[in-house]
């Protein structure tokens, strides 16, 4: 009976404290990502110029979350929403496993004793906190607290272990590399967390439960476990997102490959290495070392292949013949993204500008339907709406789903300028489809002719207002303030061409054309509605202005 009861124990013990663990990493995962959102966005954008800068910036956003896996999975969201190309992503992935590392640095440190202030210190924070940023901070405590606290548990429960002989039976079989990798890579697979593996070797090791050399090989093989993560994100994702998260997993493998033959010269280094550390309790800092050595060793290799290895999986996952995607669909709002809301809320603005363009097509071929257009024409020219409203709809139901979260009011702001700006270009829609497609189909009915020299004065008002709207797609994708500035200017140019439209209307309506009222009446129509839409292009430019000034102040900031 007593033996049973210390294996209820023992099994309790062990699964309660990985669960812990676990949910402390989750815990500050997510709240790491709140509070860094704009920050990982900000490295991503800025640091993926080439394989270096890449390399930088998948190690620095993996050190702030923690998890090479959960970068990989926002890349292949990336690339999914057509932020990134595999290329490009290609060096922030081999950066990724050096950012993990520093887990294991700060667990080879007795963290154990720390467990319950830390844990208490964050829980206290988080809850009495009023402001949001303070609260996830101390969430973040919270989560490390649980992580050390689930250590300590798993410490406590392995104790026994020591004097168990089959334990120490397969301990001893591990003793073969190959098993002891394919142990690791099994563990981190079904756990799905590298860091969770390497916790646990290193609680192992403080115990005096497993030698370095073994601790070695199965941290080898959790570099291959944590390639199921990445890999089960790609399912059913564009090709490149798959080619991303090929590269993971073979940049993990074929390093592991590298290594597994030099296990034991990889052991000796960490002990040359950590010359403080020569008694067996020594070993969880000597596998900590190893861990960051052979991860950045194997960056450093493997950035100078960075083309290689995007057309080894290029090949792997060839282009495949795909029906086109109705021009209404989203191209940038992937769900992966509502984890970071910094990263949604720069998808909607991203999907904003497809939606401009869509409009700009339209916009585009408005005056020529409806000054001299067929009725198939005016029919067409009604229909290129529907995308319009179609994608419209798409963004602010994802805007809606960001909006339940609980974001800074930094963010908050953001998301609704957005929200105007996606609405004000909806509406410019509506005024095509309504108002010009009414007068089109009056100037037919009416049998009205407007004259060339006419046409060539509203085609001056029509060219400044397609004008205006490209500098506000350009300054929204670029978050360009001197283009959004430089559409508000145009304010004085625009009112003279609509005065002068308005002088030569007048000069024909004393003429001895025939229809002369019901060609002035269409004339009207067709310049006041462009004045209309031109007026909303200008606000857009201003809540731009707005948007971005504040965005780069509270990047200064931070």
């Amino acid at each position: 009976m007593t033996s049973e009861l210390n294996q209820l124990e023992l099994g309790t013990g062990l699964i309660g404290g990985l669960a812990l663990f676990l949910f402390g990493m989750d815990i500050m995962t997510r709240a790491l990502k709140q509070v860094a959102g704009t920050s990982m966005k900000s490295i991503l954008a800025r640091m993926t110029g080439n394989r270096f800068t890449g390399l930088i910036a998948g190690a620095t956003v993996t050190a702030i979350i923690q998890s090479s896996s959960i970068t990989t999975v926002l890349l292949v969201g990336f690339i999914s929403a057509g932020l990134m190309t595999t290329g490009q992503s290609v060096a922030v992935i081999l950066g990724a496993n050096i950012g993990t590392t520093i887990t294991a640095q700060i667990l080879a440190f007795k963290v154990t004793a720390l467990a319950l202030p830390v844990l208490s210190l964050g829980f206290f924070v988080s809850f009495i906190a009023r402001n949001k940023a303070t609260r996830e901070k101390g969430r973040i405590v919270l989560g490390l607290g649980m992580v050390f606290f689930g250590m300590a548990i798993m410490s406590d429960a392995m104790k026994p272990l020591r004097s168990f002989e089959p334990f120490l039976d397969f301990m001893l079989s591990l003793d073969s590399v190959l098993l002891a990798a394919l142990v690791g890579a099994g563990f981190t697979a079904l756990v799905q967390s590298s860091s969770a593996t390497t916790g646990i070797l290193i609680v192992m090791a403080g115990q005096g439960l497993i030698a370095l050399e073994p601790a070695v090989a199965l941290a080898l093989g959790a570099n291959i476990g944590t390639c199921v993560t990445a890999l089960l994100a790609s399912i059913g994702a564009p090709r490149e997102a798959v080619r991303a998260a090929l590269v993971h997993t073979l940049f993990n493998v074929a390093g592991v490959l590298i290594w597994i033959g030099f296990v034991d010269q990889l052991a000796d280094m960490a002990r040359a290495i950590s010359p403080d550390s020569l008694s067996g309790s020594g070993i969880p800092r000597q596998l900590a070392n190893v861990h960051t050595f052979f991860n950045i060793v194997n960056a450093l290799i493997f950035v100078g292949f960075t083309s290689q290895l995007t057309r080894a999986v290029e090949w792997l996952a060839p282009d495949k013949i795909e029906t086109a995607d109705p021009k209404f669909a989203a191209k940038h709002l992937d769900p992966k993204f509502l984890d970071v809301p910094a990263f949604a809320i720069d998808a909607v603005r991203l999907e904003i500008v497809h939606l401009g363009t869509l409009l700009r097509e339209m916009l585009q071929s408005a005056v020529p339907t409806v000054v001299t257009g067929s009725p198939l024409d005016v029919d067409r020219l009604r229909v290129m709406d529907r995308p319009i409203d179609l994608l419209h709809r798409e963004i602010v139901g994802y805007i809606r789903q960001i909006s339940l979260r609980s974001l800074p009011a930094d963010q908050s702001r953001l998301l609704l300028g957005l929200a105007r700006i996606a609405n004000d270009l909806e509406h410019i829609g509506d005024l095509v489809a309504t108002g010009l497609v009414t007068s089109a189909r009056k100037r037919m009915e009416e049998d009205v002719v407007i004259s060339p020299a006419t046409v060539a004065v509203i085609k001056g008002v029509h060219e400044k207002v397609v004008e205006a709207l490209d500098g506000a797609l350009q300054a929204l994708d670029a978050q360009d303030t001197d283009a959004a500035a430089q559409v508000r200017q145009m304010k004085a140019r625009f009112v003279a061409l609509v005065e002068g439209a308005a002088s030569h209307q007048v000069d024909r309506l004393r003429s001895d054309a025939p229809k002369r009222l019901h060609t002035y009446a269409r004339e009207i129509e067709l310049t006041e509605t462009l004045d209309d839409i031109f007026k909303i292009i200008r606000r857009i430019a201003r809540t731009e202005l707005g948007l971005f000034n504040e965005a780069t102040k509270s990047e200064t900031k931070n």
